[in-house]
C-alpha cells in the first residue's frame, strides 16, 4: 500500500523505556520492509519516506506510558513471509506472542495476520491480505 494512499497519517505509540521500545521497533518494522524516517531523539518515527508510526515518551509527562485498553495499531504487509518475520522479530526483540502467525478467515478469506504486545504491553499486528 502506498503511503500517499492510507486514510490515517501516523500514530504516536508513547513507551517508558525509549532505547528498549527503539530496538524492538527497529526489528519488527526492518521484518516488514520499513526504516527510521525520522531519526532525532528523543523523537524516532519509522516509514519508508515518511513516518507513520512515532514511538517516544509520552508527551505528557505528568503520566507514565501506558496501552489503551482495546486499542491496537495494524500495520500492512506485503507478504505472508513479512507477517512471520514481524512476529519472530517481535519475540527476538523483547514483545509478547499475542496471536501467531495465520489465517483469521473470520476477518476475510485471506487475512493472514499475527499479534504482538511490544515491551511496554502496546498491541500491534501484522496483516497481509494476498493469497499465498
Amino acid at each position: 500500500m502506498a503511503e500517499a494512499s492510507r486514510v490515517i497519517d501516523h500514530v504516536s505509540l508513547g513507551v517508558s523505556d525509549e532505547a528498549r521500545a527503539w530496538a524492538f521497533y527497529d526489528a519488527v518494522m526492518g521484518a516488514l520492509g520499513f526504516g527510521r524516517a525520522y531519526d532525532k531523539p528523543p523523537h524516532v518515527g519509522y516509514g519508508r519516506k515518511h513516518p507513520v508510526l512515532w514511538i517516544g515518551k509520552p508527551h505528557d509527562a505528568s503520566r507514565p506510558a501506558s496501552p489503551g485498553h482495546g486499542v491496537h495499531v495494524c500495520l500492512r504487509a506485503e507478504s505472508r513471509e513479512q507477517v512471520d518475520r514481524f512476529h519472530a522479530a517481535g519475540l527476538t526483540g523483547g514483545g509478547r506472542d499475542a496471536g501467531p502467525p495465520g489465517l483469521r478467515p473470520e476477518y476475510a478469506a485471506n487475512y493472514y495476520a499475527a499479534f504482538l504486545f511490544d515491551p511496554d504491553g502496546n498491541k500491534i499486528e501484522a496483516v497481509c491480505y494476498l493469497p499465498t
